[in-house]
C-alpha cells in the first residue's frame, strides 16, 4: 500500500538496532528519507547498510540535553525540514520503590521522559507552521499495565504518554498527529541479553510468538501515513494482546 508519504523526512531516535532501526527501515522502504539516530556511532554505520536507500547518521545522548540540541541542529542542516519524528529511547534499568534512588527518577525522566519533550519542542512547531508533521513515540505496554521491578519506566513513559495526548490535541488542528505505540516482547537483540529462554518468554503471550520488530515497523510507519491522518492522540497497544486491561 502507497502510504503517500514518499520524499518525506524522518528522524528516528534509538535507531542502531531493535524496533527502532525496523521502524526506520519501514520508512525507508516507503520512500522516506531517514536519520538514524544512536550513542554509537560503530552501530549507526552497521544499522546504515540493513537501510535500502542511503540515510544519514548522527551520534547523539539522549539523556544530555546539549546533544539533543546539537542534533537537532544538525539534522535540520541536512535534511531543511523534518516531517516525521519517531521517538524511541532505550529502557531505564529495573527496580522497585524500595531499592531505586530519587536521583534515579531524575535520569529515568531525562532518558524517557524529557528528551522526547525537547525533541517536540524543536519540531512540532515547524510542523504546525507547514501544516502537516507526525511524532510517534515508541513506549511500553508497561504503560496500560505497569510491571513490576519496572518502576522507572512505568512513571518515565506514562509521563511522557500524558505529555504526548495533550500535545496531540492542541496541534491537530494544524496537520499534525502525535501518537504512542505500547510495544510488548519482540524478538529483538534486547530480549535475547534479557533471556536465555525466549520460547518460555513467548509462552506468557496470549499469541504464543513473540513479535516480529519489522512488522512494528509497519505499524509505526502506517501511523506517519496519509491514511492515518485522522489517528491522533492515541497510545496503541502492539502485544499480542499480553496486556490485560480493557483500556
Amino acid at each position: 500500500m502507497d502510504l503517500g508519504i514518499s520524499g518525506r523526512t524522518a528522524l528516528v531516535t534509538g535507531a542502531s538496532r531493535g524496533l527502532g532501526l525496523s521502524s526506520a527501515r519501514a520508512l525507508s522502504n516507503s520512500g522516506v528519507k531517514v536519520c538514524l539516530v544512536s550513542r554509537s556511532t560503530d552501530r549507526l554505520l552497521a544499522a546504515a547498510q540493513e537501510l535500502p536507500d542511503d540515510c544519514h547518521t548522527i551520534a547523539s545522548d539522549l539523556s544530555d540535553s546539549s546533544s539533543i540540541q546539537s542534533m537537532l541542529k544538525e539534522v535540520k542542516e541536512i535534511f531543511g525540514v523534518v516531517d516525521i519524528l519517531v521517538a524511541n529511547a532505550g529502557g531505564p534499568p529495573p527496580g522497585n520503590f524500595e531499592n531505586t534512588a530519587t536521583e534515579d527518577f531524575l535520569e529515568a525522566l531525562q532518558l524517557n521522559l524529557l528528551s522526547t519533550v525537547e525533541m517536540c519542542k524543536g519540531l512540532i512547531p515547524e510542523m504546525t507552521h507547514r501544516g502537516w508533521g507526525r511524532v510517534v513515540a515508541i513506549t511500553s505496554i508497561a504503560v496500560r499495565e505497569p510491571m513490576a521491578q519496572l518502576i522507572l519506566s512505568n512513571t518515565a513513559r506514562s509521563g511522557l504518554t500524558s505529555f504526548l495526548k495533550t500535545t496531540a490535541t492542541e496541534v491537530a488542528g494544524n496537520g499534525v498527529t502525535v501518537n504512542s505505540i505500547q510495544p510488548g516482547l519482540h524478538a529483538t537483540e534486547r530480549l535475547t541479553e534479557l533471556y536465555e529462554d525466549l520460547e518460555g518468554v513467548a509462552g506468557n503471550v496470549p499469541t504464543g510468538k513473540l513479535g516480529n520488530p519489522d512488522d512494528f515497523g509497519e505499524v509505526v510507519a502506517f501511523l506517519c501515513s496519509e491514511q492515518a491522518k485522522f489517528i491522533t492522540g492515541a497510545a496503541i497497544p502492539v502485544d499480542g494482546g499480553a496486556a490485560k486491561g480493557l483500556q
